[in-house]
């Protein structure tokens, strides 16, 4: 397979392309119908007569092949629309062997994460776990915004719950770039498809480049004390690490968006860690759940449970000076800050919860 072309991380020719909403869809549709514009209605009583019947009879008969031929008009564009779908698979397959696709500098692909990924993801996020989501207007429309949100499931579907919400929800259709742990990029196939998906390194060099840039980046600060954590310790938030997002923030001028997920503590309820095992793989744990090992592959399918996901006021950066990132008690105050309002917005969502699975 040829290579990609690897494009600048600054170049907006990507983000320039503007997606075509269904509204817009439906007009074209309501205008390509025969009939569909109105004329001025004539005075009450005017032009009755043998000649105004016939006429109207006349009317009356368009009109009928009037929404004949637009009943035979939609079968074919019903038709044309699967031709162009199979067109646009074919001329997609056909960029993916000639290479003839853009990757930003971080292995980004966009046009495999909005055709392939999100549509795989897609079906989870809206059947499965019937994801909700709040707040998402307090992620800005452009610019560079940080989300912060806590962790937990076992496995990291919260994160990639959220990446599908930020997209599919927002207005703008914006991309979630999530900062993974190392161990995300040691796995095989797992590696690449976190580059292609648009994930990097959680480090502050690479958060702080992509912050610059106008993206949005996602950091769950909890790491593996979240994820891995027991059932019994569910939706209690863990250590925040030492503020790190906060500094990385306030030094790319950007505003922090506290974010709670509620409903994946539930899909792998973690009663035990298999210790001795998780440090012959090199793993930070492996879960024992009511169902995982004991019954075997399907032990790993999460429960249904019904997720929230609330985007939470933002909380401004830009108004600090430049040194205020390497000021320790201010990056306390501020991580602090924004753990409170997660770990509140937690409560009140579980408060406002009325099932698990509903």
């Amino acid at each position: 397979m040829a290579d990609a072309k690897v494009i600048p991380f600054d170049d907006d020719r990507s983000r320039a392309r503007r997606r075509p909403s269904r509204a817009d869809g439906e007009a074209a549709a309501v205008r390509a119908l025969p009939g569909a514009q109105q004329s001025p209605q004539e005075p009450e009583g005017a032009g009755e007569g043998p000649a105004d019947t016939e006429a109207g009879s006349g009317r009356v008969a368009e009109t009928g092949a009037g929404v004949e031929a637009g009943s035979r008009a939609g079968a074919v564009s019903g038709a044309g629309g699967w031709e162009r779908r199979l067109a646009g698979g074919l001329a997609f397959l056909r960029r993916r062997i000639t290479g003839d696709y853009e990757v930003d500098e971080f292995g980004y692909d966009e046009e495999l994460t909005d055709q392939v990924l999100m549509s795989l993801l897609r079906p989870l996020y809206e059947k499965y776990f019937r994801v909700e989501v709040k707040g998402i207007e307090n992620i800005p429309d452009k610019g560079g915004a940080l989300i912060v949100a806590n962790h937990s499931g076992t496995l990291p579907l919260d994160g990639l719950m959220m990446q599908v919400a930020v997209h599919d929800q927002h207005p703008a259709g914006r991309h979630l770039r999530l900062l993974a742990a190392d161990l995300v990029f040691v796995l095989p196939v797992v590696n690449e498809l976190a580059r292609k998906a648009g994930h990097t390194l959680a480090c502050a060099e690479d958060a702080e480049r992509l912050l610059r840039a106008g993206e949005i980046v996602g950091v769950m600060p909890e790491g593996f004390k979240g994820i891995g954590k027991p059932f019994s310790e569910r939706y209690k938030l863990q250590r925040f690490g030492r503020g790190g997002f906060v500094s990385t923030a306030l030094r790319a001028g950007v505003p922090i968006v506290p974010c709670s997920i509620v409903g994946a503590e539930e899909i792998y309820p973690m009663v035990g860690n298999a210790k001795t095992l998780a440090r012959v793989l090199g793993v930070p744990y492996v879960p024992i759940t009511p169902t995982f090992p004991w019954l075997g592959p399907l032990g790993a399918l999460p429960l249904p449970t019904k997720w929230t996901i609330q985007f939470g006021e933002p909380i401004p950066t830009d108004g600090y000076a430049p040194e205020a990132a390497e000021d320790p008690m201010l990056m306390f105050n501020l991580t602090d800050q924004v753990r409170e309002q997660i770990q509140h917005t937690l409560y009140k969502l579980l408060v406002q919860r009325r099932s698990v699975f509903f």
